[in-house]
């Protein structure tokens, strides 16, 4: 998991910002630890001492590593920590706290049915338009896109070809990577309650919806 390229806020990662008693982070780690064996966490290297220490009850179980200065070389840097008898990984982000398990669970089948690499989306409600600087460009047909979520499940090859391949290239996501060596992206359901963490905003709808799940 990768809470390294979340905006700071402060001297903090926003993966340790408090969500209802408890950091971004460990909520991630929480629900990851309902449906896999293990779970790598690759932190700020400013901040490592502080993620271990904030995920060190939830047991053996959870590592958390030095990241890099880019997603890629932090998610790279979590795959080097895996057991080598580990052969399907999923990548998830911390700003994304509320994934139900179902979603990781979903990934997961995809992944053990034989699929490369899995990607959990959901469809896009605003109308679109193409943009060319401050003018539109006309509409974009909703139905041919869908927003992308984590966890993405990849067979843990595929995924290490792709960031071998990729050296120092940043991309939003690992399925871009993995998909640029020719793979397929198996996409899945996922959910409204997956979404990202970027804003104020978006931080008062998280502890809504933990307060109305309580």
């Amino acid at each position: 998991m990768h809470p390294a390229a979340l905006a700071a806020d402060g001297q903090r990662p926003k993966a340790l910002r408090m969500l209802a008693g408890r950091t971004m982070v460990h909520r991630c780690v929480e629900q990851l630890l309902h449906a896999v064996d293990y779970v790598v966490v690759a932190a700020p290297t400013a901040h490592v001492e502080a993620v271990r220490a904030d995920l060190s009850p939830l047991g053996s179980r959870v590592q958390t590593v030095g990241g890099g200065p880019t997603r890629q070389r932090s998610v790279a840097a979590a795959l080097t920590a895996l057991d080598d008898a580990l052969d399907l990984v999923l990548v998830h982000d911390a700003a994304r706290p509320l994934v139900p398990v179902d979603v990781i669970r979903r990934v997961l089948d995809f992944l053990v049915g034989g699929a490369a690499a899995v990607v959990p989306v959901v469809d896009v409600a605003d109308s679109l338009r193409h943009r060319c600087g401050g003018e539109a460009k006309g509409p974009l047909d909703r139905s041919t896109v869908c927003a992308v979520q984590t966890p993405q499940g990849f067979q843990r090859a595929v995924l290490e070809r792709a960031h071998a391949a990729a050296a120092d290239a940043e991309a939003t996501d690992d399925a871009t990577l993995v998909e640029r060596l020719g793979y397929a992206l198996t996409l899945v359901e996922g959910d409204p309650r997956a979404f990202k963490i970027t804003t104020p905003l978006d931080l008062l709808l998280a502890e809504a919806v933990i307060a109305d799940q309580r």
